[in-house]
């Protein structure tokens, strides 16, 4: 005969396990979802940084202190003049997947306000040698509008820089003075625009918001393994004739 009329009779320790499980789930998946907003937040700034009027570049008194990844991504508006002879290569590939080079030269400022290296963008590796893209090289005072970045962090699987052959594997302004015995040279590196070169070569415009944003498919994955979870939680006591009225 029945004995109760409760159709739902938890097992204490599944259910216990499970709400805990649940929690974590649950909380993962809220997490996902504040760090989709804070990329969503990172992004815009970082688009709104690339379409403001161009600033100046920070004086050489503010260098030591300056918060790279506050400026970084500010347009900046360089005056001075490119030192040709100590152009640094680092090792590139175009949009189509060619290989070749970003020609990085050193920017000096007027009146003496330091150095900025500037990637004035790529070059096939079959004009790597300047005698083959000399119209493309600006001498003299000239200006220039480029994107300001923070040096590159050096990954597991990036190879180790050819100081004696110049070829780099990672833009680092500290590193590259280091290889051409610069002084005075600021720790973050600019990329000029898509102004065109004489002759085509170096092309530039070649900065990209590489901002990985897959939270929102972290959020996704986490929530329904939490609904996967309280399925088999369900499934588990309707097996157990845990759900439902009790048989006699």
């Amino acid at each position: 005969m029945l004995t109760t009329n409760n159709l739902f009779r938890p097992l204490l320790w599944p259910t216990v396990a499970t709400a805990i499980a649940l929690a974590i789930l649950i909380g993962l998946g809220l997490w996902q979802l504040e760090r989709l907003q804070w990329k969503l937040n990172l992004i815009a700034t970082i688009n709104h940084r690339m379409v403001e009027e161009p600033m100046d570049v920070p004086a050489q008194s503010e260098w030591a202190t300056l918060d790279l990844k506050q400026l970084e991504y500010h347009r900046l508006k360089l005056e001075g003049h490119f030192l040709n002879d100590s152009e640094l290569y680092y090792f590139a590939q175009d949009d189509e997947g060619t290989a070749g080079i970003d020609v990085v030269t050193p920017f000096v400022l007027a009146n003496g306000a330091g150095t900025v290296l500037v990637d004035r963008g790529f070059v096939p590796r079959d004009y790597i040698d300047i005698a083959a893209r000399a119209s493309g090289q600006i001498e003299g005072p000239t200006s220039l509008i480029a994107v300001a970045r923070a040096p590159q962090a050096r990954g597991i699987f990036s190879a180790p820089d050819d100081v004696k052959g110049n070829l780099w594997f990672t833009r680092d302004p500290v590193a590259m003075a280091s290889g051409l015995g610069l002084a005075n040279v600021a720790p973050f590196y600019a990329e000029a625009d898509a102004t065109p070169n004489v002759g085509g070569l170096p092309i530039g415009g070649r900065t990209q918001v590489n901002i990985r944003n897959v939270h929102f498919e972290y959020a996704l994955t986490w929530f329904s393994l939490a609904l996967v979870l309280f399925a088999i939680y369900l499934a588990y006591h309707w097996s157990n004739g845990r759900i439902g009225r009790p048989k006699e």
